[in-house]
């Protein structure tokens, strides 16, 4: 594929109107011409393309007939032949951690690999080669990320005693791939200072041993006392971090990212100069509920507005936990139990009804965005009261955002319908952990995650997200995901709920951008929005749906310009 880079230009006082079959007024801008390929615009409900798109200053002029796009973009453009390749917006990211993939850039990756560790020695191994390759020393914190309990052959989490007896008087922490959990050494633990008689916090726990001292493993709030004593990164290692971390969702074709749940110190150094200069996407960050006091304080937060290609969102809040890790909280039973054993275990909120309608209540009154995580059926129950109490109706337009909805019920669909809530689905749980919640509830239930098909029958706006690192940032897992429903071991989840490719589509492209107010902006190949695009090896609308999966990014456009191309 041939394509050629070329320079943003800002178009200040360009106010082009021009439609497909509009006349291009005078302009001083350069042009590019986007051509000879399959360009789906995803700008209504049914597949619609065009033979060429023109941009000026880094916005979409012209999209329609090749002919009338060679008279519009002048004498001279700066042409880009997609030699038969397809063209689609930019894919928007409903849902990630963009901050925590920076962190995980500066730490050990245990899945970094094609598969995890699949046993204890193996992870171990792994560990020892971080170490190795970093050149951490002994004083230093050893962080390894995406521990994956489930994939171990010996069907256990580890322990601080694995970690004591592999790397003494060390403080190690393997961090949960779902960021609901940690394992921390016997020195990690004493740097927290968490003791052999420290109890539980609410909403939280520490899994113990024979002797009822914490063995090292610890989910939700349990968390924080890790947290508060981990080291930071410094502000160069975050650049090269930011640098790395971005070039991963431009890969993939993104050139919308969000960080939900950005923590104060990674909120502060996203909103610095350099991190700010640094930026080749966009990138919408959503702080966590838990510094609200003292972002409520703030006066630089401009809270939905961009300042280059960064704007801070919303707040996040996290009612519950982990379905995978069974800390989500549900109406009904886990089978399986808690974590460390309890029954009847419904699971846990993190926070109590009365402090989410308090936390919300001065949110709402700010006019900014909420989201809020809710993974089972009860912790959707609380964030539905908690908006219905603030009286957040549809025509009101505040969008808030219940993000992963895994397990609602349907009487949760007419509510968010009522109320003007986007799900922010999450289609990869069908894939990489369906298997695992059948263990734990009916299969009717199991078949109702993500159900993109009745939301939208009752009139709402889903999107689809990989909440990554939780699951990899591949928006064509994603996309096949919604499309197959299928587990690892082959089971469908809900085949009245799959989607047909464009409607995958729309919750990679159109959705998201609705739930972020940047349906106007970005999402579509239309006049007057960004000049956001990816180009595919192939057309996902053509494509046998078990080759979906298969599907390469050529390259990837912000506003005009070529940001990351396949050598």
């Amino acid at each position: 594929m041939k394509a050629r880079q070329i320079g943003f230009v800002a178009a200040a006082g360009l106010a082009l109107a021009i439609g497909a079959s509009g006349e291009a007024r005078p302009a001083l801008d350069p042009a590019s011409l986007w051509h000879d390929g399959t360009i789906i615009t995803m700008d209504g409900p049914v597949p619609r393309t065009v033979q060429a798109v023109v941009v000026r200053g880094g916005k979409i002029v012209f999209a329609g007939s090749e002919a009338q796009a060679r008279k519009i973009a002048g004498p001279r453009p700066d042409v880009h032949d997609l030699n038969g390749a397809t063209m689609l917006p930019g894919f928007v990211d409903a849902h990630s951690h963009f901050s925590m993939l920076m962190q995980v850039n500066t730490g050990i990756d245990l899945d970094a690999g094609e598969q995890p560790p699949g046993d204890i020695p193996a992870l171990i191994g792994l560990i020892h080669s971080g170490i190795e390759a970093r050149k951490v020393a002994d004083s230093d914190w050893v962080i390894a990320w995406n521990y994956k309990d489930a994939a171990l052959a010996e069907k256990r989490h580890v322990t601080r005693e694995d970690l004591d007896a592999a790397f003494p008087g060390r403080k190690v922490l393997l961090v949960h791939f779902t960021g609901h959990g940690m394992v921390a050494s016997s020195a990690a633990l004493a740097a927290a200072g968490v003791k052999d008689d420290t109890p539980d916090p609410p909403g939280g726990m520490f899994l113990r041993d024979t002797k009822g001292r914490p063995n090292g493993v610890m989910f939700e709030t349990a968390l924080y006392a890790i947290a508060g004593v981990m080291p930071r990164p410094t502000p160069a290692q975050m650049l090269e971090a930011l640098e790395q971390t971005q070039k991963g969702y431009a890969s993939v074709g993104f050139t919308h990212a969000q960080d939900g749940g950005a923590q104060l110190p990674e909120l502060n150094f996203l909103l610095t100069e350099p991190a700010r200069a640094a930026m080749k996407i966009d990138l919408a960050i959503l702080p966590s509920y838990a510094a609200l006091d003292k972002l409520l304080t703030r006066t630089d937060l401009k809270m939905g507005q961009y300042q280059g290609h960064t704007k801070v969102q919303g707040i996040k809040f996290v009612l519950d936990g982990s379905p995978q890790a069974r800390t989500a909280l549900f109406t009904r039973q886990y089978k399986l139990g808690s974590p460390d054993g309890q029954h009847p275990w419904h699971g846990q909120s993190l926070v109590n009804q009365g402090e989410f309608d308090s936390m919300a209540a001065k949110v709402h009154a700010r006019g900014w965005q909420m989201f809020v995580h809710g993974n089972g059926d009860a912790a959707i129950d609380m964030a539905i009261k908690g908006f219905d109490r603030l009286g957040i109706k549809a025509k009101d337009d505040r969008r808030p955002v219940v993000i992963h909805s895994q397990f609602q019920r349907r009487d949760h669909l007419p509510a968010y319908a009522r109320i003007g809530v986007g799900p922010a689905y999450f289609s990869n749980h069908t894939l990489y952990f369906a298997d695992t919640h059948r263990t734990n509830f009916p299969r009717e239930v199991v078949d109702f995650i993500s159900p993109f098909k009745a939301a939208m029958k009752a009139g709402l706006r889903p999107s689809n997200h990989s909440d990554a690192p939780v699951t990899r940032l591949n928006p064509f897992t994603q996309l096949w995901s919604s499309m197959t429903r299928t587990s690892l071991t082959g089971v469908v989840s809900g085949a009245d709920q799959r989607l047909t490719a464009y409607e995958g589509l729309q919750m990679l492209t159109t959705g998201p951008a609705w739930q972020v107010f940047e349906e106007n902006r970005k999402g579509r190949i239309r006049v007057g929005l960004l000049a956001d695009f990816v180009v595919l090896d192939r057309n996902p609308l053509a494509t046998p749906v078990d080759q979906i999966r298969g599907i390469k990014v050529v390259m990837t456009v912000k506003e005009g310009r070529v940001i990351w191309a396949r050598d």
